[in-house]
Formats: C-alpha cells, sequence, structure tokens
C-alpha cells in the first residue's frame, strides 16, 4: 500500500447493523495467528455462517461485492474489544477504506495505524451509500481525503475525519513503524550523543 493516501476508488460493500463489534468482524478463536496472512478469509465468520443456515447470504459472501475495496458501515462500527486483528482482517478480504457513522476510538485508531482511512458520514448517507451499492454493485465509490467526500456514482455525500489522521494520510506519515525505520541514521546519530549509551 503506498505511504502517501489522497484518495480510494472501487466498488462498495455495505454492512449494514449498528454496534458491529469486533468479536462479529473476527472471532476470538482466529486471534492466535502468528501473523494476519489468511484472517481475510475468515472476516465476519460467525455472522456469515449464521445467515447461511437461514438460507441468507452475508455481504462478504455475496458474489455481487467480491473485490469490493470501500466498506460501508453504520454506527459504533469496530466496539468491544480493542483487537487489532479486526480492522486487518476486513484489509486482508480487500477492503481498502472505511465509511461508517461512527467507530470505536481504539477500532479508529488501528485504522489509521495501519493506512486504513476510517471516515465518519451521517446516519442518513450511511443509508443512502448502501442503498445505491444494493441497488447496483458495479457502482465506483470513491473516498476523496482532499475534499473530504464519498462519492457513489453522481452522489456526493461529505464525510469527517480528524485533521491529526487526515494529515497523517495525506503525508504518508500514518506508519509510525516505517518513519522510524526510514530515519534509522537520525536515530543512530542522536543515541551517540547520549552518555548513558556511551558509558559517560
Amino acid at each position: 500500500m503506498p505511504k502517501i493516501i489522497t484518495s480510494i476508488t472501487g466498488r462498495g460493500i455495505p454492512v449494514r447493523g449498528n454496534d458491529i463489534d469486533t468479536d462479529r468482524i473476527i472471532p476470538a478463536r482466529f486471534l492466535r495467528c502468528v501473523t494476519f496472512d489468511g484472517l481475510g478469509a475468515h472476516a465476519f465468520e460467525d455472522d456469515r455462517a449464521q445467515l447461511k443456515a437461514q438460507g441468507k447470504l452475508h455481504s462478504f459472501d455475496d458474489p455481487r461485492f467480491a473485490g469490493a475495496r470501500v466498506l460501508v458501515a453504520n454506527a459504533n462500527f469496530g466496539c468491544g474489544s480493542s483487537r487489532e486483528h479486526a480492522p486487518q482482517a476486513i484489509a486482508k478480504w480487500g477492503v481498502q477504506a472505511i465509511v461508517a457513522v461512527s467507530y470505536s476510538e481504539i477500532f479508529h485508531g488501528n485504522c489509521v495505524a495501519m493506512g486504513l482511512p476510517a471516515v465518519r458520514v451521517s446516519q442518513a448517507d450511511s443509508e443512502a451509500m448502501q442503498a445505491a451499492i444494493e441497488a447496483d454493485p458495479r457502482v465506483a465509490v470513491t473516498l476523496d481525503l482532499n475534499a473530504m467526500q464519498v462519492t457513489v456514482g453522481a452522489k456526493a455525500h461529505p464525510c469527517q475525519l480528524a485533521d491529526g489522521p487526515r494529515k497523517q494520510f495525506l503525508t504518508g506519515q500514518w506508519d509510525a513503524l516505517g518513519e522510524l525505520v526510514d530515519g534509522l541514521p537520525q536515530v543512530r546519530a542522536t543515541a551517540q550523543k547520549l552518555p548513558y549509551l556511551n558509558g559517560f
């Protein structure tokens, strides 16, 4: 994923319902992994199984939404435990941006830390976007972090993201570990000047 993120364009995938917690996004039994690879296949695993048992399809099983890049959710998305596996599972499935009414603070922070823009929209706009995507799964969805809007087809919806995370995406500074690695020469130079690291 590029460090500087100004916009994401692709098809959308709706996930309806308020208060979808991290255990529903990725059940606890999948947290024992050493890496996050393969988690995408298990995103919403239990919700998907429950709907299949009822003869219904979860959007993550619906072939109409395969390959979607922008997830559109409702209020308090990612609530519950702070597991970073939740946004990782969504990203490993293929999602590159999330649009929702609101988020758990920790979930949102985990999204920012891994370069997954998660913006807020009104409840009415969230539901309108979900309905438009369900009516035409091929419709283009664009999140523009410069204009701060989400466009679904020809309809633009305003969105919100705090100035700090927005600036991190636009400047490529969301990757804290990458910033540290890139600045390793400066870290070493500073360490050479610290008396407690040089036996003075």
